[in-house]
């Protein structure tokens, strides 16, 4: 009898000879000292005490589990709240909250789209964006990256009814804004919806952090979807849909990441509410966060390291190494300096292109850029020319 596991065994080995091996690193409430350079809690709020309380106390009121899908016992009035809050930050008519940003993707897609629709991604999307379109059930056209002309032509040249556009509103790895005033002409000249995932946009870009949609002023827009998740700027978990009545009507009747899943927890809606708050209170936060990721861009691109070309767009900040070996020590570099940083190999970005992946966070301190420079000075000798 064969070993049914000898051919997982063989591709992981496989997958380490090519540097592409990925292993978890437990680490401790405080970064185990070291510098958070790597997650996406772009305002720095995930310790935020007002942040705890808000998710203590939704805890004590209602709960530890919200005790069901949304349709049967898991909406309760903090998850209205939640709907509405979020619709009225990001200028949008209607909201509806799922338990992730992935589930928020899935839902969003495969419940506007089909078989007479239609999809047109960014080659670079989120990977709840292609894994949606491959369920949606649709024609999917995946276009080149930011290529407004290219989407243009599969719009005009459909023989689908119906058609989706679908794009990243900043893209997760290198950080790059999408054009979304000029997809959206060109989705409304051809009759299409255009669905752009918030996700590394909302809290960081636009007026009082209120998003890349809102920012081009698309909001509000009969023909545009948001999805957004809550795990980011906002420090919590969940995530949501965001669009025209008919839209989150839709959602709650067909859209199966919703109806099957478990509704967010109490604690998670609390902590989200209450950073909305801190966002109100405190509306410098997203300017200062994207102040912090110039500083590191131009950090990095002043030691000669490979970067995005100009200022962030937002919080997210490329250093290109090319080979997973080369990135994946240039990581260890940053975390024997002090520093923890993203380290991306392919599958997530295209062959050639590993990379560290730096945010930035509002909280982020001159000493602690102080210690990632000294870090990206190592890493520059170790793997430059």
């Amino acid at each position: 009898m064969s070993d049914p596991l000898a051919r997982l065994r063989r591709a992981a080995l496989r997958r380490e000879e090519a540097g592409l091996r990925r292993r978890l690193r437990p680490r401790g409430p405080d970064f185990d000292g070291l510098i958070d350079l790597a997650s996406n809690d772009y305002l720095g709020l995930s310790r935020d005490p007002r942040l705890v309380e808000g998710a203590v106390r939704a805890a004590r009121e209602w709960g530890t589990g919200s005790t069901g899908s949304r349709l049967v016992t898991g909406t309760t009035e903090l998850h209205e709240e939640l709907d509405r809050r979020l619709a009225a930050f990001t200028g949008m008519p209607a909201a509806l909250v799922f338990s992730s940003g992935f589930l928020a993707n899935l839902g969003a897609v495969t419940a506007l789209a089909g078989p007479d629709t239609l999809v047109v991604s960014d080659r670079v999307n989120h990977a709840s964006i292609v894994d949606a379109c491959r369920l949606s059930r649709s024609r999917v056209v995946v276009s080149p990256h930011r290529d407004v002309a290219a989407v243009e032509e599969a719009l005009a040249s459909r023989e689908e009814e119906h058609a989706l556009v679908v794009t990243d509103a900043v893209f997760s790895v290198d950080g790059d804004l999408a054009p979304l005033r000029e997809l959206h002409a060109a989705a409304r000249r051809h009759g299409a919806l255009l669905v752009i995932d918030e996700a590394h946009a909302l809290g960081v870009v636009g007026e009082h952090g209120r998003g890349a949609a809102h920012a081009a002023g698309l909001t509000g827009e009969p023909d545009v979807v948001l999805t957004l998740t809550l795990s980011k700027s906002l420090a919590s978990q969940g995530g949501a849909v965001l669009g025209a009545p008919e839209v989150i009507e839709t959602l709650i009747d067909v859209g199966r990441s919703f109806i099957f899943d478990t509704g967010l927890a109490p604690a998670a809606a609390g902590a989200a509410l209450a950073a909305l708050d801190v966002l109100a209170d405190e509306p410098e936060l997203p300017a200062r966060a994207r102040r912090r990721a110039a500083r590191i861009r131009d950090m990095a691109a002043g030691l000669g390291l490979q970067t995005s070309p100009g200022r962030p767009d937002a919080a997210v900040v490329p250093v290109v190494l090319g080979d997973p070996h080369a990135a994946v020590r240039a990581a260890d570099i940053c975390f024997e300096h002090g520093a923890r940083v993203g380290c991306f190999r392919p599958p997530s970005v295209p062959p050639g292109r590993a990379c560290l992946r730096l945010t930035a966070r509002a909280s982020l301190t001159e000493a602690e850029l102080t210690v990632l420079e000294r870090a990206l000075q190592k890493v520059r000798a170790e793997t430059g020319p």
